[in-house]
């Protein structure tokens, strides 16, 4: 156990560094656009690109990792994500930056594919719960204080140290994973899918360009790429998408309400972030302030969550969590004009719900798992919450701004909206409305799956 503990800090540094990362950025976008007067569709993708790349390459690292072993694996992702990190803050356009973005998002990739089963082989079954718990209540430490710090850092430093702070983290990351994990033993070795990876990689690509922009080119291209995704995978050798791993009732509804859970989680932050700025006209810093309950419900409930699945299973937790984050979003739907107050018990039960769900749904899944499947398994269990994420950011975007008129919709991403008249507001206003009420039915879907996700009584070989 000691060396267990051990781990969980490492592998607990990755995720912060990862989260403080994102949560900083979702906080000071506007201050990004601002600066390079940089268009919508560039705006949306500042933070596709990496949700892309990301979930695209999850499954192909996770099986790499199986093949080679996770360490090596593991460590090169810290440190591509550190140059990366610094080179986006070099960044002279948009592009540059939006291009910096998807290399980070490849070293996010190898960490993220590898963190949740180096854990898992840690910890035994039976203490699995409490370590998967600090593991994420870490993450949302990180979310915790990502807004806050992002919005600090944009109004005093410039928006550039927001990437240029992960530099000295994960130097620290790679340091202290280099002396605390054991080499592992590489596993079978088997042919790369690389054709599988590319085809999910345009696939997922014209998926979001057709969601952003509303284009019917790449909606077609999206549905023309899944039946040819289907023969590659059924003549592979050793497919990215093994239909055997993932046919499981538990398996089938974990992901599910995991892929709900994302989609309705991973806009919340930059949802309530434009919220402060664009539609209340606060700064910066002051919207990071007053984003913090749902980074600080994921904190406090991650935590317990992991003690919960001890004594009452990973399944009570994983449900209980599902019903409290789409109650949070109950609030949020009905609370958009009402004071502060309400709006912070929304967010902060969003957040519970999510921090509760998460730990529930990950012990669950990983302790369902044979031990040579762990990492494509989790590999594409990361992928599915990440092409839930992708989507959220992209629906989101689209939803909200589909309630303005076009010619004050870059104001949205600016968050110079409330300078405009009172009507541009409440057209805005609209908007939140319809978006959060979107976000509480897909939240209400994933509690359903979750339920139907009950495990069989056989543990995990």
């Amino acid at each position: 156990m000691n060396y267990a503990w051990r781990v969980c800090l490492v592998t607990g540094l990755g995720l912060v560094l990862i989260g403080m990362s994102g949560s900083t950025l979702n906080v000071a976008l506007p201050v990004v656009v601002r600066h390079f007067h940089a268009s919508p569709f560039a705006a949306n993708w500042i933070l596709l690109s990496f949700m892309l790349v990301s979930t695209a390459t999850l499954v192909f690292f996770g099986r790499v990792a199986d093949l080679l072993g996770r360490r090596g694996i593991y460590l090169a992702g810290f440190a591509l994500f550190t140059v990366a990190s610094g080179l986006a803050g070099l960044a002279p356009d948009v592009g540059w930056l939006i291009a910096m973005r998807a290399v980070q998002a490849v070293g996010a990739s190898m960490i993220l594919a590898n963190g949740t089963v180096i854990i898992t082989d840690a910890f035994p079954p039976d203490r699995l719960g409490q370590g998967m718990g600090v593991y994420i209540g870490t993450l949302s430490i990180a979310q915790l204080a990502g807004p806050t710090l992002g919005g600090l850092i944009a109004d005093t430093l410039g928006w550039r140290w927001i990437f240029w702070v992960n530099v000295p983290a994960g130097l620290v990351a790679l340091v202290a994973g280099l002396v605390i994990l054991r080499p592992g033993r590489p596993g079978q070795r088997a042919p790369l899918d690389a054709a599988g990876n590319l085809v999910i990689f345009a696939l997922l690509s014209a998926a979001l360009y057709a969601l952003t922009e509303g284009s019917l080119v790449g909606l077609a291209v999206a549905l023309c790429l899944v039946p040819v995704l289907v023969v590659i995978e059924r003549r592979a050798a050793d497919p990215v998408l093994n239909g055997a791993l993932f046919a499981a009732p538990l398996l089938v509804f974990s992901n599910l309400a995991s892929f709900c859970a994302a989609l309705a989680r991973s806009s919340l932050v930059l949802l309530a972030g434009l919220y402060f700025q664009a539609a209340r006209g606060v700064d910066v810093l002051q919207a990071g302030l007053a984003i913090l309950p749902v980074p600080a419900g994921m904190a406090l409930a991650s935590p317990l969550a992991g003690v919960l699945a001890r004594r009452h299973g990973a399944y009570a937790v994983s449900v209980g969590g599902a019903v409290l984050a789409a109650v949070g979003m109950a609030v949020l739907a009905l609370s958009t004009e009402a004071p502060y107050p309400v709006i912070a018990a929304g967010l902060f039960l969003a957040g519970c719900g999510n921090g509760t769900f998460l730990t529930g749904n990950t012990t669950q899944v990983m302790n369902a798992l044979p031990p040579g499947s762990l990492g494509v398994v989790n590999g594409f269990r990361l992928m599915i919450q990440n092409i839930g994420g992708a989507l959220s950011i992209g629906a989101t975007l689209t939803l909200l701004t589909g309630a303005v008129t076009p010619d004050i919709r870059a104001q949205v991403y600016q968050a110079t909206i409330s300078l405009l008249s009172p009507s541009a507001v409440e057209q805005l206003m609209g908007g939140f409305r319809v978006t959060y009420t979107s976000l509480f039915f897909v939240s209400l879907a994933g509690a359903l799956c979750a339920a139907l996700a009950r495990p069989s009584s056989r543990p995990r070989p």
